[in-house]
């Protein structure tokens, strides 16, 4: 899940990114379809829901090590 996560966030960090300079990735061209205020929830959606679950992942991985 921490991996999973990483890639998510990346993606939605990336996706903010490459907006401001009026690029987008392929993947989430369909962001903006319903609208630039949408798509920057949706983008900053992505971000959160991708470091959520990095930590969710690490928190895990803690817990699962022996000390």
């Amino acid at each position: 899940m921490k991996k999973i996560g990483s890639y998510i966030a990346i993606a939605g960090a990336i996706s903010i990114l490459l907006n401001f300079f009026n690029y987008n990735l392929k993947i989430l061209i369909w962001i903006d379809s319903w609208g630039l205020t949408t798509g920057w929830i949706i983008r900053v959606g992505i971000l959160v829901l991708g470091l959520i679950l990095f930590f969710i992942g690490s928190k895990q991985t803690s817990e699962e090590q022996p000390e």
